[in-house]
């Protein structure tokens, strides 16, 4: 298991970067450093704001965990997605469970070189198109076709948010 660095100085951008590489997914990985908003990442991505995808690590139970691809003008609707995963109840972990259980910190989360291989639920309104996903670094992000990453990943894609 590779340590939440990636076992070196990585910020863990390239372990992001090499998980995708070998997924086979055609990307493009932008750097443009910290933002303060949605708006101000889309546009250093060159996307819109609703093509930013979020990338969530909720908690199904004790040890047990999933990630949530969110568009950016979306948010989880927890009814919804309790539903689709038929249980009572989710929560999202605090912060330093979140690093524990992928190897990211917060705002920097993907499912593409986690420490932990964990299901993945899609939002089904970020398929048919181009996509802007977290790259395990702040400020690093990989542009992507949405339905490639939910492919590759096996991603369970469903009805699980609101607009925001």
């Amino acid at each position: 298991m590779t340590t939440p660095s990636g076992g070196s100085n990585d910020d863990g951008s390239e372990r992001a970067a090499a998980a995708l590489t070998a997924s086979g997914i055609p990307h493009e990985v932008t750097r443009h450093g910290r933002v303060r908003s949605l708006e101000e990442a889309a546009a250093a991505r060159g996307v819109a704001p609703r093509d930013i995808v979020k990338t969530l690590v909720v908690r199904r139970g004790e040890g047990d965990f999933l990630f949530v691809l969110v568009p950016g003008d979306r948010e989880i609707s927890w009814p919804k997605l309790r539903a689709h995963l038929g249980v009572n109840r989710v929560s999202m972990p605090d912060a330093d469970t979140a690093l524990d259980v992928t190897g990211y910190e917060r705002g920097t989360i993907t499912p593409f070189g986690s420490t932990t291989t964990w299901p993945v639920v899609a939002d089904a309104t970020m398929t048919g198109r181009r996509v802007s996903i977290g790259a395990g670094a702040h400020g690093v992000a990989a542009t992507v076709e949405a339905d490639a990453v939910v492919t590759a990943l096996g991603a369970d894609v469903a009805d699980v948010t609101d607009p925001a």
